[in-house]
């Protein structure tokens, strides 16, 4: 006999794309583009121009003019005046935050943000994060640590309802995890070998950065981050300025960058501290205390490593890991690496542009869990 119930299964439907009005679709193309142009409307343009050549994304309705149009209306670009006089257009803050959503989505995935900004460490104890355990009350417990509704059914358990009394031995405390703060430099290296070779390797780091920036800052707001960029000197750059950043004809001076970023964590109050590191090339340079610059570029300098390596262990003795993300595989610097590494007890990461972000963030909330100290 056939029964006459209607049989379960799947139904499969054509995939229809999520809706993105033609302003859309060209703005996430253009937040590409001014990354990859270092902040240069005209030349984004461009670009975009070209594309829209090659692959249509434009149509008779909407073109590149109603574009920029839009883009003037919804307040992403301004009026500006050029070096040579000449009126143009240039990026607001409002396209830097942009680009900054962009690459911490693209990097990081849709990262879901917690209303407090604040990471759980791994120890419990007096703190301000309730877990939901209960433990027995101990002397020195405050009372604003003591759960009513837990510790009046131990008294009812333990005495009864017809002789009702509360008593220590029925008080229970629920546990609290303390919330941490970190405080992270990033350095990234922006010597003339980042864009060597026909590689383009400033605007992933310069991604990782926005990313991480705006990680911190709408994700965990207690944590503070500085950037710094490091060539043959090294000094602090705005998170806003990070769109524009790009590689000089620069040797790579680690030790100014590492001083420097250890300067930033002592005048910091938190007490977990971190030094992310980028680079893709070997430490060649050192300022000398007459102003001079010592360079080297072939192979590794002792004079020069040893350097760095004492600076690895000074940053060891004050309690701030080093993580470094070496974008280059020469088993030369490779040994450099380690042995930096092996100094100051951190991590080094031998990775491609390629999971470059991912391992960045992973490496940040692995970190971040750590308890507080003292």
């Amino acid at each position: 006999m056939i029964s006459n119930e209607r049989k379960k299964g799947f139904v499969f439907k054509t995939y229809e794309a999520t809706y993105q009005s033609p302003f859309d679709k060209l703005f996430d193309i253009f937040k590409e583009l001014i990354t990859h142009t270092s902040g240069d409307f005209d030349e984004a343009i461009s670009w975009l121009r070209d594309l829209d050549v090659e692959y249509k994304l434009t149509t008779p309705e909407y073109t590149i003019e109603d574009f920029i149009e839009d883009l003037k209306t919804k307040g992403y670009i301004k009026e500006d005046i050029r070096p040579n006089g000449k009126k143009g257009n240039a990026i607001t803050a409002k396209t830097e935050r942009a680009i900054r959503q962009s690459a911490l989505e693209q990097i990081f995935g849709n990262i879901k943000r917690s209303g407090s900004g604040n990471h759980k460490s791994k120890g419990l104890g007096i703190g301000d994060e309730h877990t939901g355990d209960f433990r027995n009350y101990q002397f020195g417990d405050g009372l604003e640590k003591v759960s009513i509704t837990e510790s009046l059914k131990n008294a009812q358990i333990n005495n009864g309802i017809g002789n009702f009394r509360l008593t220590e031995d029925d008080l229970v405390v629920e546990e609290t995890s303390h919330k941490s703060q970190m405080s992270t430099v990033l350095m990234i290296d922006i010597s003339h070998s980042m864009i060597l070779y026909g590689e383009d390797r400033i605007t992933p780091a310069k991604k990782v950065a926005m990313a991480l920036a705006e990680l911190i800052t709408t994700r965990y707001p207690k944590d503070t981050i500085d950037i710094l960029v490091f060539g043959n000197d090294a000094w602090t750059i705005k998170i806003q300025d990070l769109p524009y950043l790009n590689v000089g004809p620069y040797h790579t001076n680690t030790v100014a960058g590492l001083n420097l970023a250890m300067d930033l964590l002592r005048r910091k109050r938190n007490t977990n501290k971190q030094i992310f590191m980028i680079t893709d090339g070997k430490p060649s340079c050192l300022r000398l205390p007459d102003g001079q610059y010592y360079k080297d570029s072939n192979g590794l300098n002792p004079y020069i490593t040893n350097k760095c390596y004492a600076v690895a262990q000074q940053a060891r003795k004050l309690h701030i890991p080093i993580t470094t993300f070496m974008i280059a595989k020469d088993p030369y610097l490779m040994q450099f690496v380690e042995a930096f590494t092996k100094a100051n007890q951190g991590k080094a990461f031998y990775t491609g542009l390629k999971g470059l972000g991912e391992m960045i963030f992973e490496d940040y909330e692995t970190n971040r869990k750590k308890r507080i100290k003292g």
